[in-house]
């Protein structure tokens, strides 16, 4: 409903609050005799006058009749027939639904608030040897940044030096903290909890993942669903209905006042917070649990959706090659041995390959020296004594080392679409590490849970059939479509969207955001996830946790059920109205009690989503 000053939440309260009082003071008569008007009158300026100026800027500006129209009739007429009191509650109740709504709406929005509060102001900056404080918005890519223990990390980057606990909760929802080293990934708005150390901003502080999923959050609150729309223009016919009946009442029974009351209780103040409070609860909901659902709209398509397209690198997969498996081909040489010697060798790397081989060695590496890189194909370097090289098959050919021996071994792992890096020393070969994009662990109990609820899972991917086929059957997904290119994917998701089958594509990548685009709903891997995917979807996992799927989904159609039910629930309840006013059961005081407790069942029920 329109107020005085729009947004001013504090002043409705204020207003409403002087209404309360007068209208009860108008009831018991206590001043009657002191004063030449009715006392409720102060309840009607206060909180009717707003809805008079809104019904008029509606019709006169906006050419549009809306629910204030009709409040405002029955406003009029109240007063008309002297009925000061009624008037004065009309208004004051119907203030009150709209206070009720933006306790629900804010309900919502602390997410928001909460992460605007935790954005970092300040930022130690490293440079020359020297350290001085600077804002964080001044924070470039590449600084050095010092991190104390007990703050906040003002960007995104990576640690360079120290070691540290850091508490993830506002961005991932894990309430353990996670320990952090050097070459670890850490990220703004999460909190240093022990030690000092220094990253190199990778980011700066407008494109950290805490700003970005404050601008989605926000994004999210500002849209509303076609069916709020929808909700409005009934609100129109309702105005010419609700006229008709008071009309209709007044004909037939001769009572002018019976048709006041029908216009009272006709008042769609229930039916107009029915959907707007479900969806802002379902949004906040989610929120909650690291899920950002972009629109209202977003939420209803979400809600219809039978079939979900997965991308498998990023997002059934965990986008970072591991080691799978090491393998010696000299007895004198066990696996431990072959793995340390190769990480010891890779620890100077800075190929991903490399750095998963050091990153999975948990043990003391060995001193190297002499390290080379051959860029794009392997790494030598010295390493107890021998001179140890490790890469791929081209670049141990090259390098005079034969490498079929190994064939029978190697050939599982490339068809479970792992890399081989052969290992050799003093140019023979000693063994290999197999590396592979490693299955979420939560990938199959997802894929289980969404077949449960009678939506077909699918696997689109631009990697060759064995490597797709290899992780569809650990997961449990039947139909699998490999060797795709963007464009292909995009062609796939077209030929079920808006059809029987509305479709979903979860994914991660700059690839995979055409998809993203052309399916009915599309939802982003936040963490790991390119911007341009991230802009691409309705909905983000923020901490990169799929096994939140299933709660999304199910989420998404309890609001919209939620919603249905709150309409219901309004249309019953005024329909109730209009006939016991049109039989004189109803009076306008208690008419209007009647019609504003559907807009309080409707808010409530729908905060329970919260």
């Amino acid at each position: 409903m329109s107020r005085w000053l729009e947004n001013e939440t504090k002043l409705t309260s204020i207003f409403a609050g002087i209404s309360a009082v007068s209208l009860i003071l108008s009831i018991t008569g206590v001043l009657k005799n002191f004063l030449p008007v009715d006392i409720a009158w102060i309840a009607i300026i206060l909180c009717g006058a707003p809805i008079l100026v809104g019904a008029v800027r509606g019709v006169i500006f906006e050419h549009d009749i809306k629910a204030d129209v009709l409040v405002a009739m029955a406003l009029v007429a109240s007063v008309v027939t002297g009925e000061f009191f009624a008037a004065g509650e009309v208004a004051l109740i119907m203030q009150i639904g709209s206070l009720l709504e933006d306790y629900t709406s804010g309900k919502a929005r602390e997410g928001i608030e909460k992460l605007i509060r935790l954005t970092p102001q300040k930022a130690h900056l490293v440079k020359d040897g020297e350290e001085k404080e600077i804002a964080a918005e001044d924070v470039r890519v590449g600084d050095m940044i010092r991190v104390l223990a007990g703050e906040t990390i003002p960007v995104d980057g990576i640690i360079t030096e120290g070691e540290t606990t850091i508490d993830q909760s506002v961005m991932t929802g894990e309430s353990i903290p996670v320990d952090k080293r050097v070459g670890d990934m850490v990220s703004s708005g999460t909190v240093n909890q022990f030690g000092t150390f220094v990253m190199k901003a990778g980011k700066e502080s407008g494109d950290s993942a805490l700003q970005r999923m404050v601008r989605l959050t926000q994004e999210a609150e500002e849209n509303k669903a076609p069916i709020v729309s929808l909700a409005d223009k009934w609100a129109t016919w309702l105005v010419v209905v609700a006229f008709a009946c008071a009309v209709g009442t007044w004909i037939f029974t001769g009572e002018f006042m019976r048709a006041v009351t029908v216009l009272v209780v006709f008042c769609p103040c229930a039916f107009i917070l029915a959907t707007p409070t479900a969806v802002l609860a379902g949004i906040g909901n989610a929120a909650k649990y690291g899920m950002i659902i972009r629109s209202g709209d977003a939420l209803e398509r979400l809600s219809k959706i039978k079939r979900i397209a997965f991308d498998k690198t990023g997002t059934l997969t965990y986008g970072k090659p591991h080691v799978t498996a090491v393998v010696s081909l000299d007895d004198q040489y066990g696996k431990d041995e072959i793995l340390r010697i190769a990480a010891s060798a890779e620890k100077l790397s800075e190929h991903p390959l490399g750095k998963a081989i050091v990153a999975d060695y948990e043990g003391e590496l060995y001193e190297a020296a002499d390290f080379k890189v051959i860029a794009g194909r392997g790494i030598s370097a010295i390493v107890q004594g021998k001179n140890v090289l490790a890469g791929k098959a081209d670049f141990m050919q090259a390098e005079g080392v034969d490498v079929q021996a190994a064939d029978k071994q190697t050939e599982k792992c490339f068809n479970d679409g792992a890399t081989v890096i052969y290992v050799a020393f003093d140019g023979m070969l000693k063994g290999f590490v197999a590396l592979a994009d490693t299955i979420r662990e939560d990938s199959a109990e997802t894929i289980r849970k969404l077949t449960g609820y009678g939506i077909t899972p699918m696997l689109l991917t631009g990697d060759n059939k064995q490597a797709a086929g290899t992780i569809a059957g650990k997961v449990g997904i039947k139909d699998v479509r490999s060797d795709l290119l963007p464009e292909e994917k995009m062609g796939i998701i077209k030929g079920y969207a808006g059809g029987e089958e509305p479709i979903c594509m979860i994914g991660d990548g700059v690839n995979d955001a055409l998809a993203l685009t052309t399916a009915d709903a599309g939802i982003a891997m936040g963490g790991i996830g390119s911007d341009i995917a991230i802009e691409s979807a309705d909905a983000v996992l923020v901490s990169d946790d799929i096994k939140r799927v299933p709660y999304l989904l199910s989420l998404t159609r309890k609001t919209m059920q939620k919603v249905k039910t709150n309409i219901i629930m309004s249309m019953i309840i005024n329909v109730t109205a209009v006939i016991l006013s049109a039989a004189g059961i109803l009076t306008p005081v208690t008419g209007a009690l009647w019609h504003n407790f559907g807009s309080v069942l409707v808010v409530v029920n729908a905060a329970l989503l919260l």
